[in-house]
């Protein structure tokens, strides 16, 4: 029998946008279409494993965005110790992504081969993809790495009964999808391989890529890993706090996944 887990995504900061930016080629029908920030908790009697640790107030600052609850405050709020976290998977190394390292003091990442290449590789040189990488947050991984707490991988690996990472590019080039075992099935956790469900929809990606075709394969990718269209899970989406209940009565900004949506899930 296959390991469940219960799964969290949690809201830590935000930016009022308009649609037109979320859009390869713009909108025009263009109006507000903010992001949300979020990391994401996959949690069961026997492990917690963490899906990216997202950016800090220091970040926030430079970059013009706002902090709703600071990312170790909101694990807080589910009873999560950043200090006791043993694995967390960074999906890509996008600055939203990949900071916070110092929470996290026992923690081994997961990272592809991929993405620790792109992002000290000669792409950074170029400020239209290297500005979207925060310098200090690679640096503190290569010191992880010969601090030993980088586990590597090429592809598709299972990390523990339930859960397996896909390699997909796309976004970045070792962009890295989550699939977990829930008791509703399995559930992905896409992170930028779409930011809104409408990201999902035909000739509409985000505007951040790496590669366009490998973009649109990813998006396939990870339907077929989803259970369902209602099992995917996008990285940006306020969406998905309307859809998904709240993780106990009274919590604004943590949402279960492992749950059903509350408004169908759909991606209209």
């Amino acid at each position: 029998m296959v390991a469940t887990y219960e799964v969290f995504a949690i809201r830590y900061a935000h930016l009022e946008r308009t649609a037109r930016d979320n859009f390869l080629g713009g909108d025009e029908h263009d109006g507000p279409m903010p992001l949300d920030y979020y990391v994401w908790a996959i949690v069961n009697t026997e492990r917690t494993v963490l899906v990216d640790t997202g950016f800090d107030q220091d970040t926030a600052w430079r970059r013009g965005r706002q902090i709703v609850r600071p990312v170790a405050d909101g694990l807080g709020a589910i009873g999560i110790s950043p200090d006791r976290i043993e694995d967390i998977v960074i999906s890509h190394m996008h600055y939203d992504h990949a900071g916070n390292q110092e929470l996290f003091p026992r923690a081994l990442y997961h990272v592809q081969d991929a993405e620790m290449a792109y992002c000290t590789g000669r792409c950074m040189a170029d400020s239209e993809v290297g500005g979207v990488f925060d310098a200090a947050a690679v640096t503190a991984m290569i010191d992880k790495v010969f601090a030993g707490r980088v586990q590597f991988h090429d592809g598709d690996e299972e990390i523990a009964p339930g859960i397996s990472l896909h390699k997909v590019g796309g976004h970045t080039r070792g962009m890295q999808i989550v699939r977990v075992a829930t008791a509703r099935g399995w559930v992905v956790l896409g992170s930028d391989t779409a930011h809104f469900y409408a990201n999902l929809e035909p000739g509409r990606p985000f505007p951040i890529l790496d590669s366009l075709p490998a973009y649109i394969e990813a998006q396939r990718t990870a339907m077929r890993l989803a259970s369902s269209p209602q099992h995917f899970i996008p990285g940006h989406d306020p969406l998905v706090l309307a859809r998904y209940p709240s993780a106990r009565a009274g919590l604004e900004g943590v949402a279960r996944l492992d749950l059903a949506p509350q408004m169908g899930g759909t991606l209209t």
